[in-house]
């Protein structure tokens, strides 16, 4: 299936992007959020500039298009990357209601080069008990804050 002239141009303007963050001596990771055939936001894998561990590029552009549209909903949009995105911003696009996500990169080609995710989602798709990370459920309700949840869904209305 080919890809539309327009998906490609989305497409290179991520890898673009990823190519000048790399040049500046950042990691060579961009991404472009569009909405109704428009780019409404860019981002660049900001880790080594920021010292955030979250500042990848996906990111960056969800947190600028959450500006630029003014919420946090962002359904109609779509998501171009350089690169296979990881897990967390694959959850954060999820969340803020992107619906198509494409990319350039896969992580087996980021894999020389210690770019790849791959075994981040592997980890992932094991149960809690045999993840790497220590994962671990304690229902405290503590008073006053018994309600969290509760208090918080009155609020709301």
């Amino acid at each position: 299936m080919s890809m539309s002239t327009e998906k490609a141009e989305f497409l290179r303007e991520a890898i673009a992007l990823a190519y000048a963050n790399q040049q500046a001596g950042g990691r060579p990771f961009g991404a472009v959020v569009v909405k109704d055939g428009r780019i409404v936001a860019t981002g660049v894998n900001e880790i080594l500039v920021t010292h955030d561990p979250t500042a990848h590029a996906e990111l960056v552009a969800l947190r600028a298009a959450s500006q630029v549209l003014q919420s946090p909903n962002l359904t109609g949009c779509s998501v171009y990357a350089s690169g296979h995105p990881c897990p967390m911003c694959m959850a954060a696009m999820r969340m803020s209601g992107i619906k198509e996500v494409v990319y350039a990169y896969s992580n087996e080609e980021a894999e020389a080069y210690g770019l790849s995710t791959a075994a981040i989602y592997a980890d992932l798709a094991k149960p809690f008990s045999e993840q790497s990370m220590h994962i671990q459920y304690e229902p405290l309700r503590p008073e006053p804050y018994a309600g969290l949840y509760t208090e918080w869904q009155q609020k709301q209305k």
